[in-house]
């Protein structure tokens, strides 16, 4: 089986209601329920907004550390699921269920092969 990330994007721009927040919470809830039932979930995690983020550049041999996204840009990672599935039909199939559970865009994406030494 492989392993996939299906991430949340998230369009900080558009504040969401509180009510529709906490509607949000559980039907993704009932969907992680779901995959656990089905043996695909891994973890599952959301994040904080972009403005809580710390950025660590490298550039000639330091590190700069800032505040904040490292694009500016109107959608952020929001969360994510790690699933396990049989091949990219399966976590497809399962990322159209993540989208209409938190009515964001999921980007679905294998992680990749650890050559053996």
């Amino acid at each position: 089986m492989k392993q996939y990330l299906l991430a949340v994007q998230l369009d900080e721009s558009k504040p969401e209601p509180e009510e529709e927040f906490e509607a949000m919470l559980t039907r993704t809830g009932q969907v992680t329920e779901d995959m656990k039932s089905a043996g695909v979930w891994v973890f599952v995690g959301g994040l904080e907004p972009s403005h809580a983020s710390t950025v660590v550049r490298p550039g000639d041999g330091t590190v700069t550390v800032t505040d904040g996204p490292f694009t500016e840009t109107k959608e952020q990672l929001g969360g994510f699921w790690v699933i396990r599935c049989d091949d990219l039909d399966q976590a497809l199939a399962w990322a159209g269920k993540c989208a209409l559970a938190c009515g964001q865009s999921i980007e679905v994406r294998p992680f990749g092969e650890i050559p053996q030494r």
